[in-house]
């Protein structure tokens, strides 16, 4: 798909062809796949939930994370938003910031454009009181592989609010998540936390770990989230993101978390020596 006319500064996708199909008929399909096998294996359903105001999914490749990612982006199948606020690590960053964002008018994928809410961007600068950078061709695969999802699950266009944490202490998560909750209130709006779990331990210890961490999910407690790690009990290299969000969907109305799926690379791959864990959650107001 070709983007629109006045959308002619594009952020080109570096991860496309590699770490989800490159061709968008494959890539819709094999979305489609996912969210059907979550369908038929989850009891779980949006109206059960109340109204979700925020998803929290993984970042692999969708080899390993989109039966995962699936089952959080399958209940909000259908939801018509304005703005998808999108909340993620920066695994490489350029520079010495805490946040980052892009300069361009539109993320690219097989899908389409996804236009930049740089509007939301500026609000949550002014009201967060942090630094965040806007950056060109950055290559951070973290934000980027939630788009395909969101942009075959959701009724209609979208614009983007991408935020990626390179500091993800309490202090900046919590300011972020704050003035995010700001810049979107009275909008209809989604938010997104991108996080992977623990790396490369044996099955057995991710899965000790990562139920620290989903236990605090669980709990609606972004304090948490980020204790746990500095404590050395559990690990999510998005724990920020996660927080920010987790405070953004308080904010929002949000008054319950749910944990909605949890698997390891090593379920994928076979090899439980060295795995990668990745959970899926959905932040709510209770109907």
């Amino acid at each position: 798909m070709d983007a629109p006319p006045e959308l002619t500064d594009l952020r080109p996708s570096p991860i496309a062809g590699m770490w989800y199909p490159g061709a968008a008929g494959q890539l819709a399909a094999e979305i489609d796949r996912y969210l059907a096998e979550a369908d038929a294996a989850a009891p779980v359903t949006a109206p059960s939930l109340g109204a979700i105001i925020g998803v929290m999914a993984p970042h692999a490749g969708y080899r390993y994370s989109g039966p995962v990612a699936a089952h959080a982006f399958r209940l909000v199948r259908g939801m018509a938003v304005e703005t998808v606020a999108v909340v993620s690590p920066i695994h490489r960053p350029v520079s010495r910031a805490p946040v980052f964002t892009t300069a361009h008018q539109a993320y690219m994928t097989p899908l389409g454009p996804v236009r930049v809410d740089h509007a939301a961007i500026e609000a949550v600068r002014a009201a967060a009181n942090v630094s965040i950078e806007a950056t060109r061709h950055d290559q951070e695969h973290a934000l980027e592989i939630e788009l395909p999802f969101l942009q075959r699950v959701l009724d209609g266009d979208f614009a983007l609010t991408p935020l990626m944490l390179s500091d993800q202490s309490a202090h900046t998560a919590e300011r972020v998540g704050r003035a995010l909750a700001k810049a979107l209130h009275g909008r209809r709006a989604l938010l997104v936390a991108s996080t992977d779990l623990s790396h490369f331990y044996d099955q057995r210890t991710a899965n000790h770990l990562d139920s620290v961490v989903l236990d605090r999910v669980a709990a609606f407690d972004p304090e948490g989230v980020i204790a746990v790690e500095d404590e050395g009990r559990g690990f999510a290299c998005g724990r920020g993101a996660v927080a920010a969000v987790m405070w953004a969907a308080r904010d929002l109305g949000a008054d319950a978390a749910e944990v909605v799926n949890y698997a390891t690379s090593g379920d994928t791959s076979g090899d439980y020596t060295r795995v990668v864990g990745y959970g899926a959650a959905v932040f709510y107001k209770r109907g």
